[in-house]
């Protein structure tokens, strides 16, 4: 994932759960500073990464209301994440339906 479009998604969750404009000042001067050239190449392997990576910033210690924002962004994405893996585990539990070739061979095989 690109770190740019990661931020910018995470942008867009912290305004739909009513982020403080603080945090999302602080975002945005990520997301100027992720839209450099030199940062063009840069990438990121999940949302989660990334909020983890902004909480880190020296804003986000001296501020407890954007730390606050962001603990509450990344318990959501952790919800979602086990919410996917778990449809994922009952998928793959499904049988598999056999082919009509495996019953062709199953048929010619036997006496």
């Amino acid at each position: 994932m690109n770190v740019l479009e990661g931020l910018q998604l995470i942008r867009g969750r912290l305004v739909a759960n009513g982020a403080q404009p603080a945090t999302l000042q602080m975002v945005d001067g990520i997301i100027r500073r992720a839209a450099l050239p030199a940062a063009a190449s840069a990438a990121a392997q999940s949302q989660s990464q990334l909020v983890r990576m902004l909480m880190r910033q020296p804003a986000t210690d001296a501020n407890v209301e954007i730390y606050n924002d962001l603990a509450r962004l990344e318990e959501d994405l952790n919800v979602a994440t086990s919410a996917r893996r778990a449809e994922q585990a009952l998928e793959d539990a499904r049988p598999v339906p056999k082919t009509k070739k495996y019953y062709k061979d199953l048929k010619a095989k036997q006496p």
